[in-house]
């Protein structure tokens, strides 16, 4: 069937129903009545064959048909959007673009403020919404253009993800100051497997990297608590005698509170490096380009260290 035969705002309709998982929702988004968006669905089943959505409780479950179309539909919306949006074109001083970003929450402390300032300088209209995404839907979310681009460690995507290296972190090991295992501000691995540890983790359950690397050597540390939020366990960490092991550029940032003494992780990991990630389908988006070239400016420096060079935490020494 010809594409001049067919009313390409269904897609649409189609893209908000799979979205919101029903019809009353994706009504509200699309800012059109319930019988019109039903009209709409109607329309699309008879023009697929598929009942493309079907009813289970209070949710619209996509068919396979539709989990299949999906992917495309979106990239396809995507680019009708940067085209009418006038993507040609971008005056970050004028501009009132909604950015979105994927950013999983360990990182959002050291990448916001730098960032922020530099929206806040440059484009004062614009606005900044953060989420975190799941990394097996990144790259669709990242075609679909519900995220412009997302910060992540790196991941197996396709081509049609580019992405770019930020930089890397270190890993240190929190305790309480006056602790009675670590003397003299020192840690060797005999020490660090003798204590009590916090492993932070939005998982339920799974090692940590520190974990996977202990365990190739045969080795093993006592986990006595899981926690959520790397807060949290710092506030644990000066009312017990457990050490907290994290990323060294969040450990900085939140150690300006807590007074801990960092230490280095008594065996050599590689460095946790960060990439940037966005589609080929914006690569040559102004709006988008502007948006990378502040992260990399900005987060560059905070992860490499230099946004928290004035954390008066205890430096880590080798």
């Amino acid at each position: 069937m010809h594409i001049s035969r067919i009313d390409l705002n269904l897609f649409a309709v189609f893209d908000a129903i799979y979205a919101e998982s029903g019809i009353t929702r994706a009504s509200r988004k699309l800012n059109l009545t319930q019988p019109a968006v039903s009209h709409a669905l109607n329309r699309l089943r008879q023009l697929f064959g598929d009942p493309l959505f079907e009813r289970q409780g209070h949710a619209m479950i996509p068919t396979p048909l539709a989990r299949s179309m999906i992917g495309q539909v979106r990239q396809s919306l995507r680019g009708f959007e940067l085209t009418l949006n006038g993507a040609a074109s971008f005056d970050a001083t004028t501009s009132e673009r909604h950015f979105s970003l994927g950013l999983r929450d360990v990182l959002e402390a050291s990448v916001l403020p730098p960032l922020m300032a530099a929206l806040t300088a440059q484009a004062p209209l614009a606005t900044l919404n953060v989420a975190q995404v799941s990394r097996r839907g990144l790259e669709s979310e990242l075609a679909a253009g519900t995220v412009d681009a997302a910060i992540d460690i790196l991941l197996p995507l396709s081509n049609d993800i580019r992405r770019v290296a930020l930089g890397g972190d270190r890993t240190v090991v929190l305790v309480r100051h006056g602790h009675p295992s670590v003397k003299k501000g020192r840690l060797d691995l005999d020490t660090y497997l003798a204590l009590e540890h916090i492993q932070t983790s939005s998982r339920r359950r799974g090692p940590g990297l520190e974990d996977m690397e202990l365990s190739r050597q045969g080795l093993q540390r006592r986990i006595r608590l899981r926690s959520q939020h790397y807060y949290a366990a710092c506030h644990v960490v000066a009312q017990t005698d457990l050490a907290l092991t994290m990323p060294e550029r969040l450990a900085l940032i939140l150690n300006q509170h807590f007074k801990h003494q960092l230490l280095p992780f008594p065996l050599q990991l590689p460095a946790l490096d960060i990439y940037l990630y966005w589609h080929a389908n914006v690569d040559t988006d102004p709006a988008n380009a502007w948006l990378r070239t502040q992260i990399r400016g900005q987060v560059f420096h905070c992860v490499t260290g230099s946004a928290v060079a004035t954390a008066t935490a205890e430096p880590v020494t080798q």
